[in-house]
């Protein structure tokens, strides 16, 4: 039988099969292979207990992706959350999960929920930023469900990781994503009493019969993965077209004289909200690597 890991918890593993969710745990060869199972690895199973729906994870087929954080399989794109306004979005977090999920190599939809609070037009504005800089965005509301089976074509035969800071409705938007019937995911082993109560876990949720979302904590962690400041640019996509035209190659766009994104910037071609983001991060990323090195103090500039 053939089925999806939709969730884990310490050394169990609940997949989805058919109609129903098996509580499984992995063989032993996957250890000796130093193979583990991930949530959104589609594996086979075998069933020992089809009244208990208990079952052995024998086989892990083919994963197409693999996240690093969350460790999670097969996730086709990401969505970012962030509301129109109450509260007003903070753009310099925006861009930080940008970066995040394109160092994931990740398609991006930046959502923009609470349409239905938003007197000034603001979303259509944030929108076209972002649009100029190549991303796929869309407004909604949660409260009204206007939007939503636009967003809902939009996650259609995907695996969907959700990121998005508190407050901006990100719960209430997935329970309207969410299908009538939600999978049952079957009660968690008495071995492990604390699985009903644990809410620190990746699981995906069904939203459409193979539509799932993937709600973690995980991926609200806001460090920048091991990025070397240099390569920033490199996830600020409207940069590229520009940087042609900068005097010096390996330009950081910061001080250099004669630079063709900061003449973009002042040429309205490039966002200055986009731009100031940009330089403030790359100011965390040079200051991080000038004062931290293997964990200590460090005051002295690190060679290239």
């Amino acid at each position: 039988m053939q089925g999806k890991i939709i969730k884990g918890i310490s050394n169990f593993y609940y997949v989805a099969a058919g109609e129903h969710v098996y509580e499984c745990k992995a063989k032993g060869v996957f250890r000796k292979d130093h193979l583990k199972p991930l949530v959104g690895d589609d594996v086979e199973l075998e069933v020992l207990d089809e009244e208990k729906k208990l079952g052995n994870i024998v086989t892990l087929l083919n994963r197409k992706s693999e996240l690093i954080r969350p460790a999670v399989a097969n996730v086709d794109q990401a969505l970012v959350i962030f509301a129109i306004t109450k509260p007003q979005p903070n753009f310099n977090l925006l861009d930080r999960f940008l970066v995040m999920i394109g160092q994931q190599n990740l398609p991006c939809i930046i959502c923009f929920n609470k349409m239905d609070l938003d007197e000034e037009g603001l979303g259509e504005t944030y929108e076209t930023v972002y649009r100029a800089c190549g991303y796929q965005t869309i407004q909604v509301s949660a409260n009204t469900e206007k939007g939503l089976q636009e967003l809902r074509n939009l996650l259609e035969h995907k695996t969907t990781t959700v990121a998005g800071p508190s407050g901006v409705g990100k719960s209430s938007l997935i329970n309207c994503l969410m299908a009538e019937q939600i999978m049952e995911t079957g009660s968690i082993s008495e071995k492990i009493e604390r699985g009903k109560h644990t809410t620190r876990h990746t699981q995906l949720i069904a939203i459409d019969k193979d539509s799932y979302i993937l709600d973690t904590p995980g991926f609200s962690s806001l460090d920048l993965f091991d990025l070397e400041k240099e390569e920033l640019a490199g996830f600020y996509p409207e940069f590229a077209d520009y940087e042609k035209y900068c005097k010096f190659g390996g330009c950081s766009h910061i001080t250099e004289p004669i630079c063709g994104i900061r003449q973009a910037v002042e040429d309205g071609e490039i966002s200055k909200l986009r731009y100031e983001n940009y330089s403030l991060l790359y100011q965390e990323l040079k200051n991080k690597k000038k004062y931290s090195m293997g964990g200590r103090k460090y005051t002295g500039e690190m060679r290239e």
